[in-house]
C-alpha cells in the first residue's frame, strides 16, 4: 500500500515538470519573440549649416573715459554737478578762485599797454629818422639804431599780448569744465581744497551710451581655426555679418547685439591668450565698466555639421567617445565618434556619423549593445526655445 502511494505521488510530480521541461527545449529565438523591445528615445540627425559659437570670458570697459583734472593751481570754491549725473562736454564742474587769475590778467593789460605806448614813440622816431636820412642829415647806423628800437618795441608788443592771452586763458581755466559727454562719477574734492595743477584727479566721466567686451582666446584656438579655414572645413564670416551676443551673470542674453572691432596681433606672454574687443549699444545703461561678461561670438561657419544632445555621447575607458546607433534591424550598435565644440546643449561631430543615423539620447539603462530596441522621436521635458537667434532648441526629434 505505502509503495504504491510512492509511485502514484512520483508520477503527479512528473506531471507538473512536463510544461517547464518542455519550455526548456523550446529555440531561443522563438523566446526572444515574445519579449518586448524597451523604448528609447533617438534623434535623426541631419547636416546643416551651422554657425561656430565661442563662449569667452570679458569684462565691460566704457569707450571713453576721462579723468577732470584742473589746469592752473587753485582753491575750489564751487562744485557744480550732481554726482551720477549725465553731462555734456564744456559742462561747467568744478570753479577755482578767480580773484588771483583777474588781478594777474590787469596787470598783463596795464604791461601790454605800456609796450604799445613804448612802440609808437619809437615807431615815430624811426620815421624822422627814416626821412633824414633819405637827406643824408643824420648817419646811416642812426638809421639803424632808430629802425631796430622799433622793431623791438614791437616785439615787446606781441611778448605783452601773448601774456594776456595767457592770463585770460587761465581765468577760464578757472570754471573747470567736463572734457567729454557721459556720466560724471563721485566728487574726489570739496570746497576749499587747494588742487594743483595736472597732479589732482577732480572726477571721472565715463561714456557708456556705447561699451567695450574685453574678451581673451588662446592663441592655440585661433591656430586651430586658422588650420580649419585653411583646409575649408570652415566657411569665414565676413565682418560686416559676424555677431557678438553677450551673456550677463546671472545668464541671461543681452538683448542687443554686438560688432567685433579688432584683434590684438601680439600675445600676451604671461597667459598665451590675445585680447579681442567688441562694441555694444548700452541704452539703458545696464552694462557697467569693470562687470563680468561671457561673449558668445561667431567664428565660423561649418557648411555639414552634425550635432547631437550633449547626453548622448558616451565616454569610454580609453578615453574617447561613442554613441549607440540604432540599425535598421533594429538593434544598437555602439558607434565611436569624435567630438569638436559643444555649443548650445549640443556637441558637434567631426567624425564618427552622417545623415539619417538614430542616436540614442535616452533609455540607456533599458538595453545592452546588440537588443533589439523600439525607438522613439526624443522630447526633453526641461528643452526651451534658446534666446541666441539661430540657435536651434536642443530638444527635438531631428537634429538639423
Amino acid at each position: 500500500m505505502l509503495n504504491y502511494s510512492r509511485v502514484a505521488c512520483g508520477a503527479m510530480l512528473l506531471a507538473g515538470l512536463a510544461p517547464v521541461l518542455a519550455g526548456c527545449d523550446e529555440p531561443a529565438s522563438a523566446r526572444a519573440a515574445t519579449e518586448i523591445a524597451p523604448g528609447v528615445g533617438i534623434v535623426t540627425v541631419k547636416s546643416r549649416p551651422r554657425a561656430l559659437l565661442r563662449e569667452l570670458p570679458g569684462r565691460i570697459a566704457p569707450t571713453r573715459i576721462a579723468d577732470v583734472r584742473p589746469r592752473i593751481s587753485g582753491i575750489v570754491v564751487e562744485r557744480l554737478f550732481h554726482q551720477g549725473s549725465d553731462v555734456k562736454a564744456g559742462d561747467p564742474l568744478y570753479r577755482i578762485d578767480q580773484r588771483p587769475l583777474e588781478v594777474e590778467l590787469r596787470a598783463t593789460e596795464a604791461a601790454l599797454a605800456k609796450a604799445i605806448a613804448v612802440f609808437d614813440l619809437a615807431a615815430q622816431h624811426a620815421r624822422r629818422i627814416t626821412t633824414l636820412a633819405s637827406r643824408n642829415i643824420v648817419a646811416e647806423f642812426q638809421h639803424e639804431q632808430a629802425t631796430g628800437a622799433m622793431r623791438q618795441a614791437e616785439a615787446e608788443v606781441e611778448a605783452r599780448r601773448a601774456d594776456v592771452a595767457r592770463a585770460r586763458l587761465n581765468l577760464n581755466y578757472a570754471t573747470i569744465r567736463a572734457p567729454i559727454d557721459g556720466v560724471v562719477g563721485a566728487a574726489l574734492v570739496s570746497e576749499g581744497a587747494l588742487v594743483v595743477e595736472n597732479e589732482a584727479n577732480l572726477a571721472t566721466i565715463q561714456q557708456l551710451d556705447l561699451v567695450y567686451a574685453d574678451f581673451t582666446q588662446s592663441v592655440s584656438e585661433m591656430n586651430r581655426l586658422r588650420r580649419a579655414f585653411d583646409d575649408g572645413d570652415l566657411d569665414r564670416i565676413a565682418p560686416s555679418a559676424a555677431r557678438v551676443r553677450l551673456v550677463l551673470d546671472d545668464g541671461a542674453l543681452y538683448p542687443l547685439p554686438g560688432k567685433l572691432l579688432f584683434s590684438e596681433s601680439r600675445v600676451d606672454a604671461n597667459t598665451g591668450q590675445v585680447t579681442v574687443r567688441g562694441q555694444f549699444p548700452n541704452p539703458k545703461r545696464e552694462l557697467l565698466p569693470g562687470m563680468f561678461v561671457r561673449v558668445l561670438v561667431e567664428q565660423g561657419i561649418d557648411t555639414d555639421a552634425i550635432a547631437v544632445p550633449q547626453q548622448a555621447i558616451q565616454h569610454n575607458a580609453g578615453g574617447g567617445s561613442d554613441v549607440f546607433v540604432v540599425k535598421d534591424d533594429g538593434r544598437v550598435a555602439v558607434q565611436p565618434v569624435r567630438i569638436g565644440v559643444a555649443q548650445d546643449g549640443l556637441w558637434l561631430v567631426d567624425d564618427g556619423l552622417k545623415d539619417g543615423d538614430r542616436v540614442v539620447v535616452d533609455g540607456f539603462q533599458k538595453f545592452a549593445p546588440g537588443d533589439r530596441v523600439k525607438p522613439q522621436a526624443w522630447v526633453d521635458a526641461d528643452a526651451t526655445t534658446s534666446s541666441i537667434p539661430d540657435r536651434q532648441p536642443a530638444a527635438q526629434a531631428s537634429i538639423r
